[in-house]
């Protein structure tokens, strides 16, 4: 198994969940996460919840190289089943970006 601290690429995601349907994304993404922790590349993933603002979560993915993600997952059959128990929850539609550690 892969040290959760060896990794290349952090995907961050903003979610906007549509006002009233918190408890059931969440519920959703429990089931949702057996999807993407099956994928190559991926290493561990966390959903947090925003203390100040209701339906407002942030998630976090780490891979071990981009393509992992951009394309192993997103052009896979599992991605369509993530896609379907998770999208139609988000309003605005989130706005997904990668990031790298900076060497210090």
């Amino acid at each position: 198994m892969k040290n959760r601290g060896d990794y290349k690429v952090l995907e961050a995601v903003i979610l906007q969940v549509k006002q009233g349907m918190e408890e059931e994304l969440e519920e959703a993404f429990l089931e949702a996460s057996k999807i993407i922790s099956s994928m190559r590349g991926y290493i561990s993933h966390e959903l947090q919840r925003c203390m100040e603002v209701k339906g407002k979560y942030l998630l976090l993915v780490k891979w071990e190289a981009l393509e992992d993600h951009t394309v192993g997952f997103r052009q896979s059959k599992e991605y369509q089943e993530w896609k379907s128990k998770l999208h139609h929850f988000y309003d605005p539609f989130p706005k997904v970006e990668h990031f790298e550690k900076v060497p210090l």
